[in-house]
């Protein structure tokens, strides 16, 4: 899955390889064929596609292809501009081309970067520099050159740029591209139009293919193929890449790779997990068909558990507990659907009619033990449940979108407010529209029930309350404010996207100038909805979102005594307590304390 592996691989199989234009090749490139060119530094995590960009450039510079190749990740060539002739210098693997640990440098290469470190901050310099490095690496290695000014400086110019998200500080020249900033939604459906719409598809299917060929009616790969088409699918996959992305969870192009052929490939049953042409006739033959599909493939079930966890975008999905996540009706109906007439249009439509990943005579035959088994035979249960957790996760990808609320589709997962925050919040946002009333109700319920402790069902303002002497106090009684979520005086509660990031925050308003904000991310969201809904405080979510929530609380009981400090008349403090009512609605008692 490296850049130059696959390009070797390419050519010797006489193969064309899957290549998309990288988001940020455009500007990358740009900066190289401009006219005033300068430094570029490439950084994300690993498997974002920085060797590619480095590959594009050299390309485009008409370096030489052979040379290239070769296994230096060091690479110089001269470029003629307009007004000069520069030496470019590629370093296409800082972590590869830098001295081990504890180890000292040697001399040539900490000269090198002492002089790109020099040319920074040097507009004289006529040599410019392309560095490809993994996240902490290029800080590291910069800490471990020698101090000079020039290195002190662009160290902290390195620093500032991250930790700012920036790409480029004036008067430095130097551009940062930091990869992990691309969006892994729109790195998916570049890699998979490039995967689907590659020519080998079109040759196989021209082929002509008998019963058990690859390719042929009964061959899993291309049944895997043609599900990786249906919108329903994709639509589905992008959701849970974006929920992903929306936790803090970034999948570089290396893992979407990994996904999409452990996809239409996986099958437990052979060498190294993943088929071959030769291995579907013996599949096919053997009727086990069943164990290659793409539902479990997506998650990575038919790898080895500790290979699965080592595998990035395999343990963030696992996260999502689809197959092990499931309601009632769900398992009613693949349990009991073939025979009850209520449930029966169902079972039809989602599990007979896929002669490939529903009904096997596997699944029939266990399905038949499990009901009839005493409770206490685990063996006769185990099989059923793992082909019931099958099931459950191509019900995931089969439920058709009108179908998603009454099928409760998103209670196959752990977070079952996910589809409503990627509908409900994120869509309107990034549409440039506002998020509906309902929303905010569920909200605000969560939050003033976590800031007080108590249930309450307000959900217009928000109450600020102590215990009196912790903010963190389990019961909050003491009524420090009220913050309205609608505008007024100044104040409001309103959610936002950050930047052009698209991140999604809760901003508090105090005045048009004082504000607290709260990144809003599903695992948050999740929380506030089930405690706003339904009341409870979710255990698997609790301790993580719990102080979440109390550090959030700390920020606006700080920013409310800096723009409004309590005011103390002749030595008497005047105190709010509250109850709540019948209806769950806070009622004010206020006394005054003699100082």
């Amino acid at each position: 899955m490296y850049d130059e592996t696959i390009m070797r691989s390419a050519r010797r199989y006489k193969l064309k390889p899957i290549e998309f234009v990288h988001p940020f090749h455009d500007d990358v490139v740009a900066n190289f064929t401009s006219s005033n060119p300068v430094s570029v530094i490439l950084t994300g995590t690993a498997g974002d596609g920085k060797t590619h960009l480095c590959r594009q450039v050299w390309k485009t510079l008409d370096g030489d292809e052979k040379q290239w190749e070769g296994d230096n990740p060091y690479l110089s060539l001269e470029f003629a501009y307009p007004t000069r002739k520069v030496k470019i210098h590629f370093i296409r693997d800082l972590s590869g081309w830098s001295p081990q640990q504890n180890t000292e440098w040697e001399p040539e290469k900490e000269a090198l970067l002492q002089n790109f470190s020099q040319s920074l901050f040097d507009a004289r310099f006529q040599e410019i520099f392309l560095i490809a490095a993994n996240d902490g690496q290029l800080i590291d290695s910069w800490r471990r050159l020698k101090d000079t000014p020039h290195v002190e400086k662009a160290r902290q110019v390195f620093e500032d740029l991250l930790v700012e998200d920036k790409k480029e500080v004036p008067g430095v020249g130097l551009k940062l591209f930091n990869l992990s900033r691309g969006n892994s939604v729109e790195l998916f459906t570049e890699a998979l139009n490039a995967l689907l719409s590659h020519d080998g598809w079109q040759e196989l299917l021209n082929s002509s293919c008998g019963e058990n060929e690859v390719f042929g009616p009964h061959c899993p790969i291309r049944k895997n193929y043609e599900l990786l088409k249906t919108e329903l699918v994709q639509t589905r996959l992008k959701s849970l890449i974006e929920l992903c992305e929306y936790n803090g969870f970034h999948l570089p192009i290396r893992q979407i790779l990994i996904l999409l052929s452990n996809a239409l490939l996986g099958h437990p049953d052979v060498k190294d997990y993943l088929m071959v042409p030769g291995d579907v006739p013996k599949i096919i033959s053997s009727g086990t068909v069943c164990k290659a599909s793409l539902y479990n493939n997506i998650f990575g079930a038919n790898l080895p558990e500790n290979r699965r966890f080592s595998i990035t975008i395999f343990e963030y999905f696992d996260r999502f507990q689809i197959g092990n996540e499931t309601t009632n009706r769900i398992d009613n109906i693949l349990i009991f659907g073939e025979d009850d007439e209520q449930l029966k249009e169902y079972f039809q439509k989602f599990i007979l009619s896929d002669s490939f990943y529903g009904v096997s005579p596997y699944y029939a035959n266990a399905k038949k033990q499990y009901i009839e088994a005493a409770d206490e035979d685990d063996s006769q249960n185990r099989e059923f449940l793992e082909f019931l957790k099958t099931q459950r996760r191509g019900l995931f990808f089969k439920i058709p979108l009108q179908e998603e609320d009454d099928l409760k589709l998103w209670e196959l997962t752990v977070f079952k407010f996910a589809g409503e925050f990627l509908k409900s919040v994120v869509e309107p946002l990034k549409n440039g529209e506002p998020v509906k009333r309902t929303i905010y109700t569920k909200v605000i319920k969560g939050l003033n029930r976590i800031f007080t402790g108590m249930f309450i069902n307000s959900d217009r303002e928000l109450i600020l309350a102590t215990s009196g002497n912790n903010s963190q106090a389990k019961v909050s009684r003491i009524l420090v404010s009220r913050l309205s979520v609608a505008p007024r005086k100044g104040e409001r509660i309103v959610f936002q996207t950050i930047g052009d990031s698209k991140k999604v925050q809760l901003v508090f308003f105090f005045s048009p100038m004082e504000r607290v904000e709260f990144q809003m991310n599903p695992i948050r969201y999740e929380f506030l909805a089930r405690v706003g809904g339904e009341g409870a405080l979710p255990g698997n979510f609790s301790r993580e979102c719990y102080q979440d929530i109390f550090s959030l609380k700390s920020q606006l009981l700080e920013t409310l005594r800096r723009v409004y400090p309590p005011e103390v008349t002749a030595g008497v403090l005047s105190i709010n307590t509250f109850s709540l009512n019948n209806q769950g609605f806070p009622i004010e008692h206020e006394f005054e304390v003699t100082l």
